[in-house]
């Protein structure tokens, strides 16, 4: 498929998808004219990138994983398992502080609808 294609499948514009081709995080094969060419597997892979992004992960850290995406071996594994370890202890920070300020927010809107509550039985 093309990368019009990709794009349609995928959501990512035309522009994001040669970002990821820029930082290595996706890889097409080029027609003799130069054209991009991708397969199922991009889609998925376009979808893997962007639930990275989503999730705060740097195009960097991303591009550290992708060579075990694709041809893992052991020197790419390890190198890749050390930088998804790191991407996993970040992401599990943020997940808990997250999870402290809801409770905070939630700690207030009780305390406020409490309130609220008293005042319209006076």
């Amino acid at each position: 498929m093309r990368i019009g294609e990709l794009s349609a499948r995928t959501g990512a514009s035309r522009r994001s998808l040669r970002y990821y081709e820029q930082q290595g995080l996706l890889v097409s094969t080029r027609s003799p004219s130069g054209q991009r060419s991708y397969d199922d597997e991009h889609v998925q892979r376009v979808a893997l990138v962007q639930a990275f992004l989503a999730a705060g992960m740097s195009s960097r850290a991303i591009a550290q994983m992708v060579p075990c995406m694709t041809e893992p071996n052991m020197d790419r594994a390890r190198q890749a398992l050390t930088a998804m370890n790191q991407e996993r202890d970040r992401l599990s920070a943020t997940i808990d502080s997250l999870a402290a300020a809801r409770a905070a927010l939630d700690h207030l809107i009780d305390v406020n609808r409490n309130f609220l509550a008293t005042v319209a039985d006076d």
